[in-house]
């Protein structure tokens, strides 16, 4: 028997009959909230095209690198792990008490003076000695990895003939040791380059979508989101786009039949580990790891189950320790110097700063939009060494610098 279970998001959604409360006030040191409100909808037919049966064969077209639309997994269905309407939902805004200023320091390739007329950023990352580098989803032929350094001069690109053309730029991280990792979802891949901008490992084959089958000898990567790193240098790879990820149950493809979100644990040198799975719902599930970060201090590996609203906490080994319900997207986390753990919203279009148990304890950002301080989604995020934040977005080709706010003197 299938039970039907409510979303945050539907929880969320701007209806009369819910007659939901629009704003609330500070408390227990979170910041006031109110509701962001939907655009009004789009018009649709009177009578809209029935579904197909489950049972019938997929019909739907494949995306640009080949990868089939949700089909046969549970996750694929709105109340299962995704919203086929989240433009639609009022979305939860925190009041923005701790200070800080959003300005565009960079200039990155293919913008003009009018701002960028294409390739969002979905990630930024910041190495040891301040550089920055960028990720961009670009048209085939320009640099998707560009490398600043801390004065946001552009030093270095890496095009095409090291990387080839990344299908789906996603997560970004710099390790340990300054090697940068990317993340292409479409692509099916996760690369390791030096940084000097050499490739020097690549996870998966382009393309190729799969399972991870050690003992078959079988090493392939099935919609990777994003990377993390333990302390110890271990690997963490998160997978999984639940409602956009080809959930590959009961296909001919005998590569990819598992069709749930996981985590694949690998120690620093590239030797796998182990591997969990989500399967959607419930406590310890997760339908998607759009995010995936270390806990500095105790070894934990948080997931960031965007459309379910929650963060899922496992040890470093794979045993579920709990689940924190949000009420925001959860698209990105990670930890700042001190430790501190934040979150990008996505959609909603803010940070946010919270404790170990998910309470929020201050945000940034102007919510969800094109406008200055706005974003269409913001995911992974980056500190430079004086504290202040750095994000993308995925539909704009810009990176937002968050000014930390200077102490006073005195």
């Amino acid at each position: 028997m299938r039970i039907a279970s409510f979303t945050m998001a539907a929880v969320l959604t701007a209806t009369a009959a819910w007659a939901q409360p629009t704003s609330g006030p500070a408390a227990n040191g979170s910041p006031a909230w109110f509701l962001q409100m939907p655009p009004p909808p789009r018009p649709t037919a009177a009578t809209p095209a029935p579904r197909p049966a489950r049972a019938q064969p997929v019909t739907t077209p494949n995306n640009k690198a080949g990868v089939p639309l949700c089909v046969h997994s549970t996750v694929c269905d709105p109340e299962h792990g995704g919203s086929s309407n989240r433009g639609q939902l009022a979305r939860v805004q925190w009041k923005q008490t701790m200070g800080y200023t959003f300005s565009y320091p960079f200039k990155l390739p293919y913008t003009d003076d009018n701002g960028p007329y294409h390739s969002g950023v979905p990630a930024v990352g910041t190495d040891s000695h301040g550089n920055f580098w960028v990720f961009q989803r670009n048209l085939p032929g320009e640099a998707q990895l560009t490398k600043f350094d801390s004065n946001y001069k552009q030093i270095m690109t890496v095009g095409d003939d090291v990387i080839g053309h990344q299908e789906k730029p996603h997560g970004l991280a710099v390790d340990g040791d300054d090697n940068v990792w990317i993340v292409d979802a479409d692509g099916s891949t996760v690369m390791k380059l030096s940084p000097d901008g050499k490739l020097l490992k690549t996870f998966g084959t382009k393309l190729h979508r799969g399972d991870w089958d050690e003992a078959k000898g079988q090493r392939l990567l099935w919609q990777p989101m994003d990377v993390a790193f333990a302390p110890n240098g271990d690997i963490y790879i998160g997978e999984g786009h639940a409602n956009e990820s080809p959930n590959d149950v009961e296909s001919p493809d005998a590569d990819n039949v598992i069709g749930a979100a996981r985590i694949l644990h690998f120690d620093k040198n590239g030797n796998f580990i182990n591997q969990w799975f989500g399967n959607s719902v419930g406590q310890g599930k997760f339908s998607m790891a759009h995010g995936v970060a270390v806990d500095p201090k105790a070894g934990d590996v948080w997931i960031g189950d965007r459309e379910q609203y929650r963060i899922v906490i496992y040890t470093r080994d794979g045993h579920f320790l709990r689940t924190i319900q949000m009420r925001n997207l959860i698209c990105a986390i990670d930890f700042d110097a001190a430790g501190n753990p934040w979150v990008a919203s996505g959609q909603d279009g803010q940070i946010l700063r919270i404790d170990r148990n998910g309470k929020v304890l201050g945000a940034m950002g102007n919510g969800a939009g094109r406008e200055p301080g706005q974003a269409i989604e913001t995911t992974y995020m980056a500190w430079d060494k004086d504290g202040n934040l750095y994000t993308g977005d995925t539909s704009v080709g810009r990176v937002t610098k968050w000014s930390k706010p200077k102490k006073k003197q005195g």
